[in-house]
Parts: structure tokens; C-alpha cells; sequence
């Protein structure tokens, strides 16, 4: 599908080039006309002069007393003119010596009319009947110099509507920039909304136009996600903290059960997974009561500058003997050294979901990559599995809260999908982005985090 920027490049170039062709053919033809008519206009000058060579009685002249008075004349004007001298009965009684063996066509009736005539060995003639007396006088003059100039023209024609054909998209790709530049800064300030950013909006001009209007209703539209979304907030972040006191009473009281029925091993064990599950509910609420506080942005962290390369060495440590319990490799493919202000403890939590994860989806005997890479503001690293990798439409919704795609050839684990939701809370808290994609060289995720070093 073709932007809306090309699309009215386009509809602009082809009204300007329509027009500029309609122009032209119509400055053609009018051309055409007045050089036709005034052919015409000499042709009749010449007559007038012929007239007047010719006398006032042209009952009385012969082939021979035409020739006479008009013949030199006309040997003279023979680049010019043709000339033919005919009765009321068809019969020749002159013809110039340009016309060698040819003829004017005769005119049926004594009346002024003009023609265009195409008269064998000559070519195109503009061709005058002007009667005098009971003679018809015929003047023609070649149509020649007159198509010469017409190609000139349309070729002259041509190469200017190639070239407005050419101006005209430029002009009009600079007019589609300049009239759909609201409509690009609505869409760029719609892209850079989110969850982290719900507080911006699209700048209102207070014109009463299409697009101030579509403006002001996407930011109607923004005002009540925004309000939807700290509802949201507000409901994960109360539900977790109202939840946790009922839980620990369930599971104080469940530690009571457990000594109470100590001697009966079905029911210790029964109370032994009670304890369990409580237990994986805690850390759901608590994990889903640290999302909701970063979000919300009332998650204090200290930040402190950290040696990348020493912190990344060692969480290297530990990831290693988590990959090596599973039969998984763990590599360091770079380690930049380098100077970055974090939170040590949550982007150590960030990294040990990332590798826990590939460890889940890696093969027995693959191997899982981090690269540390330090550039003048950002650090970027990325976590490589040899996984199967993610449907490309899952590539964004895979770190949101409770997403579990089950990948084929995945070890079976359980979980409740909210490892990667805690690492892009905790990117957003340091002002950077997780993103993930496929590799490209071979099945696999490559996650890849950046943040700003300071």
C-alpha cells in the first residue's frame, strides 16, 4: 500500500502534467489556426494585387492577356504562390509556371471560399478562391513551413511537459511534506504515547480544520486510556497489598495444620503443597505489586556507578552453573569495560530472567550468548538462545503480564509469565527499552536491552 505522501505527489504531478498537455495541444491548435489564417490574409493581399494588374474588365481577358499582365509577376512570387486562372465553366485559362504539369482543383461555384487542398507532386496547399467577374482567381500557398513549424512546436512541446512532469513531482512531493507535516507529528507524538510516556499529547493548533479536529479527538482518546491505565494500576497495585495479609494468615495457619497432623504422612504431604502454592502466590503478589509500583513511577531505586565489565563478570559466575545444571552452555561473547550508573540489584534480576528463560528454551547442549556492548551514551546487551525463537507477531506481546507461549521443543516448566514484564519494568525505570527478535543466522531469541550509561 503507497503512502499518502506518494499518493498525493502523484495525483499532484498528473493534474499538473494533465494540465500542461491540455495547454499545449491547445496553444498547438490555435497556432495552427492563426498561421492557417494568415495564409489566408496574404493569399487575398496577393490577389488584390493581381486585380489590380488584371484591370476592371475581366469579361474581356484571354489565356494570352492574363499571362501578359500577371505572368512576370507571378515568376517573381514563385517561391510563394501558385496560381490558377478557371471560367464559371471549369475551363483553365491561366496557370503559374510553379504548377508545371499540376492543377488547382477547380471550385464548383464563383464565391469566396478558403481550402486546404493536397495537390499531387506539390503537397499540402492553403488554397483561396476569389472570384472576379466570370473568372474564378485561385491563390495557394504551401502548408509547408507552416507543419515544419507545428513539429517544432510539439516537439518544443515535448520536451517542456517532460520537464514539468519532472517539476511537478518535486513541487508536489514538497506540497505533500508540507500539508501532511500535522498529520506526521500527530503520528509521531501517537508512537511516542505508551505505557511509560501516557501523560504526552498531540499538540492542538486551535484551528477548526480536519486535523485539528482529529488531533483533539485522539487526545480525548488518550485521556481515557491514560485513565483506564491507572485504573489498571491502581487495581493491581491495591489487589497484591489487600492480598498479601489474607494469604499469610492462610499460610500461618496451614503451618499450624503441618504440625498439628505430623503424624499422618498423606496429610503432612497434602499440607506440604498448600504451602507451596501459597508460597508461589506470594511471589506473584509481590512480583505483580513491583510491577505496578514501577509503572506507576513511585518505585524508588538507587542508582550507583558500577565497572560493566566487573558486573557482568559476575553474574557470568552464577549463570554459568544455572545454564551447566540444565546441560546449557553460557558464553560472554563481549564484555565492554566501561562506566554505567544502575541499579546493581534489579538489572542483576533483569539478567537472571533472561538467561532463566533461555535456559528454558534452549536444546541439551546449546549454548546461550550475552554481549555487553558500551557506547559513548547507551549499554547494550543482549541474551542469545537456541531456542525454535517466537512467531514474529508474538515478538511485542511476549512482555506483557501473564503472556506463556509455549515453544515447541521448550522444557516444560512452570511459571506464571511474568519474568519478561519485570525486565521491561525495570528497563523502563533506568529510561531504556527491551526489545526482542529472531536470529537471523539460525533458530533462536536474541533479547536485547539498552539503557543509558548515565
Amino acid at each position: 500500500m503507497t503512502s499518502i505522501s506518494l499518493r498525493v505527489t502523484l495525483a499532484f504531478a498528473a493534474v499538473v502534467t494533465a494540465t500542461t498537455a491540455a495547454l499545449l495541444v491547445l496553444g498547438g491548435w490555435m497556432l495552427s489556426r492563426q498561421m492557417v489564417r494568415g495564409i489566408d490574409f496574404l493569399n487575398e493581399a496577393e490577389f488584390v494585387e493581381l486585380k489590380d494588374r488584371l484591370g476592371d474588365q475581366p469579361d474581356a481577358l484571354t489565356p494570352d492577356s492574363i499571362k501578359a499582365k500577371i505572368g512576370n509577376h507571378l515568376i517573381i512570387d514563385a517561391s510563394l504562390y501558385y496560381c490558377q486562372v478557371h471560367d464559371s465553366k471549369g475551363n483553365v485559362l491561366f496557370r503559374s509556371a510553379n504548377l508545371d504539369g499540376s492543377y488547382l482543383p477547380i471550385a464548383l461555384t464563383l464565391r469566396r471560399q478558403d481550402r486546404t487542398v493536397a495537390v499531387k507532386e506539390i503537397g499540402d496547399l492553403r488554397l483561396s478562391d476569389l472570384p472576379l467577374g466570370p473568372l474564378n482567381v485561385q491563390i495557394a500557398s504551401s502548408l509547408e513551413a507552416t507543419r515544419r513549424l507545428l513539429t517544432d512546436y510539439y516537439r518544443v512541446s515535448g520536451i517542456l511537459l517532460v520537464c514539468a512532469a519532472a517539476a511537478s513531482l518535486g513541487i508536489g512531493y514538497g506540497f505533500a511534506r508540507f500539508t501532511l507535516r500535522p498529520v506526521r507529528l500527530i503520528t509521531e507524538t501517537a508512537r511516542r504515547i505508551s505505557a511509560a510516556n501516557l501523560s504526552e499529547r498531540i499538540p492542538d493548533a486551535g484551528r477548526s480544520d480536519e486535523i485539528s479536529r482529529l488531533a483533539r479527538l485522539l487526545n480525548e482518546m488518550f485521556d481515557r486510556l491514560e485513565l483506564s491505565f491507572q485504573q489498571v494500576q491502581r487495581f493491581s497495585a491495591d489487589a497484591s497489598h489487600e492480598l498479601k495479609t489474607p494469604l499469610s494468615l492462610i499460610q500461618l495457619n496451614a503451618e499450624k495444620l503441618r504440625a498439628q497432623v505430623a503424624s499422618d504422612p498423606v496429610a503432612t504431604a497434602a499440607v506440604e503443597d498448600l504451602l507451596v502454592e501459597i508460597d508461589r502466590l506470594h511471589q506473584i503478589l509481590e512480583t505483580l505489586l513491583f510491577i505496578a509500583k514501577a509503572e506507576g513511577g513511585v518505585l524508588p531505586i538507587d542508582r550507583r556507578f558500577e565497572l560493566l565489565e566487573r558486573f557482568v563478570d559476575s553474574f557470568a559466575e552464577d549463570a554459568r552453573v544455572l545454564a551447566e545444571d540444565s546441560g546449557v552452555r553460557f558464553e560472554v561473547a563481549r564484555n565492554d569495560h566501561a562506566e554505567i550508573s544502575i541499579e546493581p540489584n534489579l538489572i542483576r534480576q533483569l539478567l537472571l530472567n533472561l538467561v532463566t528463560n533461555a535456559v528454558h528454551v534452549s536444546p541439551p547442549g546449546g549454548t546461550i550468548v550475552l554481549s555487553s556492548q558500551a557506547e559513548d551514551s547507551r549499554w547494550t546487551l543482549s541474551v542469545a538462545d537456541e531456542g525454535p525463537g517466537l512467531p514474529a507477531d508474538q515478538l511485542e506481546r511476549v512482555f506483557e503480564r501473564f503472556v506463556r507461549i509455549e515453544r515447541p521443543g521448550a522444557t516444560a516448566r512452570r511459571g506464571h509469565g511474568l519474568g519478561l514484564a519485570i525486565c521491561r519494568s525495570i528497563a523502563d525505570l533506568h529510561n531504556g527499552r527491551i526489545y526482542a527478535q529472531n536470529r537471523p543466522d539460525r533458530s533462536g531469541l536474541i533479547v536485547t536491552v539498552e539503557l543509558p550509561r548515565r
